[in-house]
């Protein structure tokens, strides 16, 4: 297939796609879908061999949002039956991020609920971020906040974060669609905060938002041009209570074209399974880990996940490897660039961040317009919908339960 060869040649070379050739991505058949797999599992491995990393949630705040992001289980007016709980003590969330290293997580990553952090707030996580790197040597530190004041990044790389996350989740065009209450230019703003004060910067998609191809394209090219090391790829949890709680427009196939279309466009940066795969992926996960580099171990948000020891063996099982602590992540073009800007604290240098963005990794979003009127995917059939996955995480963080990790 003349346009997956060109696509393997352009990733090995860096080199972006056009966005005909990821439209067309996203437009194959499934008669040639393990083919597109086969073809972008040989550009992730040439920069990731077969190494996937392990990341891990701690949910520092739970719920109480402001903003109306549709796709939220936490946001303002939200009817989902999910924990809420206001601040964790910093001893309680280093106690849950060590859950998740001794499972194997070689990041933690720290997210709050909110429009975005008073300078209280920063003074807090900075506490929490020592008290993890006092009790866990060598273990990466990646805050999720929400939107960043001038000198808040900075604060938090001195308190030792290595990075930081932030999602654009969907197109320029259509974030109107999605909220009111911020806008998409906020979101690059501290994207762009995080990654000049030195931090490794963390920004991914959520894909299953009744979005197009076009806007799937345009928001990973978005990405491409911001350059942040790490792309988290979300599918959509369709909570009940929450405006997108109905939205099923995800099969199997079809997250695996949009993994695979990111990679392509994305072929360096480590690529993250991150929330709803689960949900949508369903058996065919381990395929998609020949497309990304790194996943979430355990639980979400305010989500359940499979069981840890579950995706320690699908990884086995797939024939890859965990990362170890003491492996670089990114390609050592990436690595050096990032060192020499002065970012990161551990000896594994600075990788990436987490999935979902300050309160947002349960997500949804409506219709999608722009560009026209292009064309939609048909919803799954409602017989078809797997609402049983979703379950409200009722374990670990603001629980007395043991976590899953």
């Amino acid at each position: 297939m003349d346009l997956l060869n060109t696509l393997v040649d352009k990733g090995l070379r860096r080199e972006l796609p056009t966005r005909e050739e990821a439209l067309a991505v996203l437009a194959t058949s499934d008669d040639e879908l393990l083919d597109v797999v086969a073809a972008a599992g040989k550009v992730r491995r040439q920069w990731f061999g077969r190494r996937v990393k392990l990341n891990y949630l701690v949910n520092l705040k739970s719920g109480l949002c402001p903003e109306d992001c549709s796709y939220c289980s936490q946001r303002l007016g939200s009817k989902a039956d999910i924990l809420k709980y206001t601040w964790l003590k910093p001893d309680e969330a280093s106690k849950a991020a060590a859950a998740g290293v001794a499972g194997g997580a070689k990041r933690v990553c720290l997210v709050a609920s909110g429009r975005g952090p008073t300078d209280r707030d920063i003074a807090r996580v900075s506490e929490t971020i020592e008290a993890i790197k006092e009790q866990n040597e060598g273990v990466e530190v990646c805050a999720c906040l929400g939107l960043l004041s001038d000198g808040q990044a900075e604060r938090l790389r001195a308190a030792g974060a290595d990075a930081y996350n932030h999602n654009l989740n969907t197109s320029e065009a259509t974030y109107g669609d999605i909220t009111s209450t911020h806008t998409y230019q906020d979101r690059v703003d501290t994207v762009t905060k995080a990654h000049d004060a030195g931090l490794s910067a963390c920004s991914g998609l959520i894909a299953g938002m009744g979005e197009s191809d076009e806007d799937l394209v345009d928001v990973v090219f978005s990405l491409r041009e911001l350059d942040p090391d790490s792309v988290p790829v979300n599918f959509l949890i369709p909570f009940e209570g929450t405006p997108l709680g109905k939205e099923w427009n995800l099969t199997p196939q079809r997250c695996l074209r949009i993994l695979a279309m990111t990679r392509f466009v994305c072929p360096d940066v480590e690529v993250r399974l991150a929330g709803g795969r689960e949900v949508h992926l369903r058996s065919m996960q381990p395929l998609a880990l020949n497309l990304v580099n790194s996943i979430f171990l355990g639980d979400y948000l305010t989500s359940e996940g499979q069981a840890g020891q579950a995706d320690l063996d699908m990884i086995a099982d797939a024939g890859f490897e965990v990362e170890g602590a003491g492996t670089t992540t990114l390609p050592r073009h990436r690595a050096d660039a990032l060192a020499a800007a002065g970012c990161g604290t551990g000896p594994a240098g600075c990788g990436t961040g987490p999935a979902g963005c300050g309160s947002h990794e349960d997500g949804v979003c409506g219709p999608c317009g722009g560009h026209g009127a292009p064309e939609v995917p048909e919803q799954v059939p409602a017989d078809q919908a797997r609402t049983d996955l979703v379950a409200v995480r009722r374990r670990g963080a603001g629980t007395d339960l043991a976590p899953n990790a």
